[in-house]
């Protein structure tokens, strides 16, 4: 098992999930984190860490383009450990429905 983030963080952005991971297993885009599978010990500390609820295990049902959307952006996007700022305009975007498909950005973001 490991958890994903999914849609519900495009252009949230929150960060509090990436100061309590014990493995520094995020990685950071241009408008969304993501988990790299193969990184994740499945503890769990960051699944109630974030405000939007973007977060979910892989155990959850009709999740598959999640797994593949945080594996392949894990590999190309750079580490994040530090909690930053959300956008200013976080909470307007905040369970928006179809941001994937709206608003995904396969951009880096910034890192560390």
């Amino acid at each position: 098992m490991t958890y994903l983030v999914t849609d519900n963080c495009i252009k949230c952005k929150y960060m509090d999930c990436v100061e309590v991971c014990p493995v520094d297993c995020f990685y950071e885009g241009d408008n969304m984190l993501v988990i790299h599978p193969d990184e994740c010990i499945d503890c769990g500390v960051c699944e109630p860490e974030c405000p939007a609820e973007a977060i979910k295990p892989d155990t959850e049902p009709g999740l598959d383009k999640w797994l593949t959307v945080n594996t392949e952006y894990a590999e190309k996007w750079p580490n994040i450990t530090i909690k930053r700022e959300p956008p200013a305009d976080a909470e307007k975007f905040d369970g928006e429905e179809g941001k994937f498909e709206k608003y995904f950005s396969p951009e880096p973001g910034q890192g560390d």
